[in-house]
């Protein structure tokens, strides 16, 4: 294990340095988790969930794939979902996209990677659907962007429509999905404007969020 032994080295000094900042915060950790929030996010090494928004081990549970993509034949990224909201009873599921994501990129210019095509073949049918939008945008390099905005709002709908949601919100549990995407260019979240808290706002406000002006005149004036 030489190879990692950096690795160890930055774990134990981390360990040494949560116990002198708090004595007890392992002790606590190892007796529960009770994070109020789910993180669907991209698998992206630049966009880690609880560094962005500030939360200790055990405040956030996370999910990460390739363009934050929720289908519902993913049954890793569902059983994640139904251990969150079900078991552990968060309160929020947020669905967290970047800008300049890989994945979006390689499904807007139609490369081929390989295995990951497949993955993708989600994002490309919801660029085939917002099309027109994509192409309103004058500046063709902010089109990546614009598609990962889409992209979350979409993925938001899909959280929203997957049976474990549905059956949280018939049982009259608190639960909210949120859209948000993150720019690695300087480090901060952005608000979609699309939250949804029951099942009878959920489709209303995904197209709003969809139609917002805002998609495409925000780039038009960077």
């Amino acid at each position: 294990m030489k190879k990692l032994s950096h690795l160890f080295d930055k774990n134990r000094a981390w360990s040494e340095a949560m116990r002198q900042r708090e004595p007890e915060f392992f002790a606590k950790l190892s007796r529960q988790q009770s994070p109020e929030y789910l993180w669907i996010g991209c698998s992206d090494s630049r966009v880690p969930a609880n560094q962005i928004v500030g939360l200790l081990p055990g405040e956030i549970f996370v999910h990460r794939n390739i363009a934050n993509v929720v289908v519902h034949t993913d049954l890793n990224c569902l059983s994640v979902a139904q251990f969150a909201v079900d078991v552990i009873k968060v309160r929020h599921i947020i669905v967290c996209g970047h800008y300049g994501c890989g994945g979006i990129k390689a499904s807007l210019k139609q490369f081929e990677l390989g295995l990951i095509d497949n993955w993708l073949y989600s994002v490309g049918a919801i660029k085939q659907k917002h099309q027109a939008r994509i192409d309103a945008v004058k500046d063709r390099a902010m089109h990546t962007d614009v598609l990962c905005e889409i992209n979350v709002i979409e993925q938001v709908h899909n959280v929203c429509n997957t049976s474990i949601v549905q059956q949280a919100w018939r049982r009259g549990q608190t639960l909210e999905v949120h859209g948000l995407i993150y720019g690695i260019h300087d480090g901060r979240l952005h608000d979609l404007a699309v939250t949804v808290g029951n099942a009878e706002e959920a489709e209303a406000v995904c197209a709003a969020g969809l139609a917002a002006p805002r998609l495409i005149h925000r780039h038009e004036k960077a």
